[in-house]
C-alpha cells in the first residue's frame, strides 16, 4: 500500500481533536470507518486515523442498475466503491467490499416498492440504516474486533447521566438526525459520528488538505437505487401492477378525472394531477385499495394528530408516556413542531399544539426532547393522520 497521504501541518488540530472527542477510545483502538465513496464518509476514515486509531475501512456493495454503476453522487455501487477503495489506500488503511446486494434488496428495496403499493411515501434510507447499516455491518464490524463503528453522518453523540445520547448536528442545514430515530440504545453505544460537531465546509476544506480525490465530489441528492430520480421505474419493474388506473375523488365525492397508478401520488402533491376546477388541489389521503387519490384544498391537508409504529425509543425513562411534551418532525426539511405524546386506539401517536401540514403515512416522526431540542428521543413511522377539524 502506498504511505499515507496525511499533512499535519495543513490539517486543524481543532478537527483531529473533535474527531478523538466523539470517540472517546484510546489511541490504537480499533475502529470500523463505513466508507460510501463520499467525501464525509471518506473524511471521517481520514480524521481517525490522523487521530491514532486502527482504522479499517468497510464499503457496501448495495445494488449495480446500469444505469447507477457511473452515477456520482450516489453510494454504495459502481464508481463510489471505486473511490472508497481508492481512498483507502491513500490513506494506508485495510479496507473490504462486503456484497450485500440481496439483502439490500430484500428489506429495503423491496419494501420501498411494497410501501408506495399500500399508499404510503417510504422513507429508504431510514430503513437502510435501521438494517444493512446499523444492524448487519455492525455485526462486522464487531467480527473483525473493532471497539467502534464510525459513519459519515451529521449527527452528534454525546454522553449524558443515563449514557450515550443522539443529537441534532451543529451543522443545522446539514443534520441528518431525522433518519436515525429507529437507531437503539445498543447500536449507539457502539457507532460514533465524529462529523457531528463539525460545518461541512470545513470537512470539505479537511478532504482538500489530506489531497483526497473525493473533495469536490457532489453530494448525494436522490435515493441512490433510483436511477435520474425517477422512482416510478423502480416500482412499476417491481410492482407492475401498482400502475393500474383509478379515479381522482375530491373530498366532497366528485369524480374529477382518471389516474394511472396511486403509486404516482404522494400526500400534498399538488403538480401532476391534471384535473381542473378553477381552485388549486392538493393530495390528501391515498385509498390504494379502492385505487382512489383523493383531493381537496390546501386547508385539509392540516393534521391534528398522528400514530405511530415500528416505534424505537432511545431518550431514556419511559417510553412514549402519555402527555409528556415533545417536539415533532414529520419531514426531514421541517424543524419540529410543539406537541405531546399520545394513545389513539392503543397506539402510540402524537397530538400537535397546533395544526401540521402534510402529514403522510409511511414517512417518519422523529420525536425530540422539549426540555433539550437538540437530544432525539426516537420516534416511528406515521401509521395515519386525524385531519384537524
Amino acid at each position: 500500500m502506498n504511505a499515507p497521504v496525511l499533512n499535519a501541518t495543513k490539517l486543524s488540530d481543532g478537527l483531529i481533536e473533535a474527531a478523538r472527542e466523539s470517540v472517546r477510545l484510546p489511541a490504537g483502538s480499533r475502529i470500523v470507518a463505513a466508507m460510501s465513496g463520499g467525501v464525509d464518509s471518506t473524511v471521517t476514515a481520514a480524521l481517525l486515523a490522523r487521530a491514532g486509531y486502527d482504522v479499517v475501512g468497510v464499503t457496501l456493495q448495495l445494488y449495480d442498475h446500469g444505469a447507477a454503476i457511473q452515477k456520482k453522487g450516489a453510494c454504495c455501487a459502481g464508481q463510489d466503491i471505486h473511490d472508497a477503495r481508492t481512498a483507502a489506500e491513500s490513506l494506508g488503511m485495510p479496507h473490504y467490499v462486503l456484497d450485500y446486494e440481496s439483502r439490500f434488496k430484500a428489506q429495503v428495496i423491496e419494501d420501498f416498492a411494497d410501501s408506495y403499493l399500500r399508499g404510503e411515501t417510504p422513507i429508504p434510507c431510514i430503513r437502510c440504516n435501521q438494517t444493512v447499516k446499523f444492524r448487519d455491518l455492525l455485526d462486522v464490524a464487531r467480527d473483525l474486533g473493532a471497539e467502534a463503528m464510525a459513519t459519515g453522518h451529521y449527527v452528534r453523540r454525546e454522553v449524558g447521566a443515563a449514557g450515550p445520547e443522539l443529537h441534532r448536528a451543529a451543522d443545522a442545514n446539514r443534520d441528518q438526525s431525522y433518519f436515525l430515530f429507529a437507531t437503539t440504545p445498543e447500536q449507539l453505544a457502539y457507532l460514533r459520528f465524529p462529523l457531528g460537531g463539525l460545518p461541512k465546509p470545513a470537512v470539505r476544506a479537511a478532504a482538500a488538505e489530506l489531497g483526497l480525490a473525493v473533495a469536490d465530489k457532489p453530494d448525494s441528492q436522490d435515493i441512490c437505487f433510483v436511477p435520474e430520480g425517477r422512482y416510478t421505474t423502480v416500482i412499476d419493474r417491481l410492482r407492475p401492477h401498482g400502475a393500474e388506473p383509478g379515479d381522482i375523488v375530491h373530498l366532497d365525492g366528485r369524480v374529477l378525472g382518471r389516474h394511472e397508478g396511486v403509486t404516482r401520488y404522494t400526500i400534498g402533491q399538488r403538480r401532476g394531477l391534471n384535473v381542473a376546477v378553477g381552485d388549486p388541489l392538493f393530495v390528501v389521503r391515498i385509498d390504494a385499495d379502492a385505487r382512489q387519490v383523493i383531493v381537496g384544498p390546501r386547508e385539509a391537508l392540516l393534521v391534528q394528530a398522528l400514530t405511530l409504529k415500528e416505534t424505537n425509543w432511545i431518550g431514556g425513562g419511559e417510553a412514549f408516556t402519555p402527555g409528556r411534551q415533545v417536539l415533532a418532525r414529520v419531514r426531514s426539511t421541517r424543524e419540529p413542531v410543539p406537541g405531546r405524546v399520545t394513545l389513539i386506539d392503543g397506539a402510540p401517536g402524537v397530538t400537535f399544539d397546533s395544526p401540521e401540514e402534510g402529514v403522510a403515512p409511511g414517512q417518519a416522526c422523529a420525536l425530540y426532547a422539549a426540555e433539550a431540542p437538540t437530544q432525539i428521543l426516537g420516534g416511528g413511522f406515521i401509521a395515519s393522520a386525524a385531519r384537524a377539524q
